[in-house]
């Protein structure tokens, strides 16, 4: 196996053996219907190259299979890009299995400036953010197998991702949460337009922390007047004391509108503090 570049921090494997999750005891995300955890899950950082390309198919049938987004053809199935040799890569796994059921990748304040950026800056201008950078980290690329999606799984990424964050003395994450703009079999942008209306009258942060689309969703022209709900994952943000940084940028490579979220471990709502931070 292809050994990848030294990590920036030390990584630490959390195991979360089975029936430890308990998928319906925090509201992170009713599991629906039918749906199972299908025995345990296992989550750990990626160490090698081709954990990482376990990664990148998941993303890849979820992004592009499930999406329709437009993907590098970098390699054939795998969802690829610059930021990924600079990033940790969370994993989930089902141990039934061993498959790769769930990830997100982490682009730590060290690695952003050896790459020179983040993601979040190639879709907005994050002037204001500059004096949260040191401690600063990008999650991106979250997504979960389709017949694992209940709170289970992003229990245990969010669990290990708080984890890291105290470990290594940081304090801020910032990302992109996507929106579709599919909406009842229609491509448009009406859905998001809705879900920016709702959010930013609830959940914007303060002025000083604002920040701006380099291709804004034109939603002045839209229909914002749906009643439609966030996409889970927004909502788990949001009910973790997440705030919403902006207006949607347009991402037409996703087909996607893309909301700037930020989550500062101070914000974090006491009900998931002990749970997430172990009480911090």
């Amino acid at each position: 196996m292809k050994e990848l570049p030294n990590p920036t921090f030390a990584l630490s494997p959390v195991a979360l053996p089975r029936g430890s999750l308990h998928p319906g005891g925090i509201e992170m995300g009713a599991q629906q219907p039918g749906q199972s955890a299908r025995g345990g899950l296992s989550v750990a950082w990626a160490r090698h190259q081709d954990e990482v390309r376990a990664a990148q198919r998941l993303r890849y049938a979820v992004f592009a299979g499930e999406m329709g987004a437009r993907l590098p053809a970098t390699i054939p199935g795998h969802d690829i890009d610059l930021f990924d040799d600079f990033c940790e890569h969370l994993l989930v796994r089902d141990e039934t299995s061993g498959e790769v059921i769930g990830t997100y990748r982490v682009l730590t304040p060290v690695q952003a400036r050896r790459v020179g950026s983040t993601y979040s800056d190639t879709e907005f201008d994050l002037t204001r953010l500059r004096s949260l950078r040191p401690r600063m980290v990008e999650l991106g690329r979250s997504c979960v197998h389709a017949d694992f999606r209940h709170g289970g799984v992003i229990m245990a990424l969010w669990t290990a991702l708080g984890e890291f964050m105290v470990r290594n003395d940081l304090d801020t994450m910032i990302g992109c949460a996507s929106i579709p703009m599919m909406h009842n079999g229609v491509l448009n942008g009406d859905a998001a337009a809705s879900i920016w209306r709702q959010v930013s009258q609830t959940h914007l942060a303060p002025i000083e922390h604002r920040v701006l689309p380099r291709l804004p969703l034109p939603v002045e022209q839209l229909d914002g007047s749906l009643s439609i709900e966030p996409p889970a994952l927004i909502k788990g943000y949001l009910r973790l004391g997440a705030k919403v940084l902006g207006a949607p940028a347009w991402d037409p490579d996703f087909n996607s509108a893309d909301l700037p979220i930020l989550m500062r471990l101070q914000d974090l709502h006491p009900r998931y503090r002990k749970h997430f931070l172990g009480g911090v």
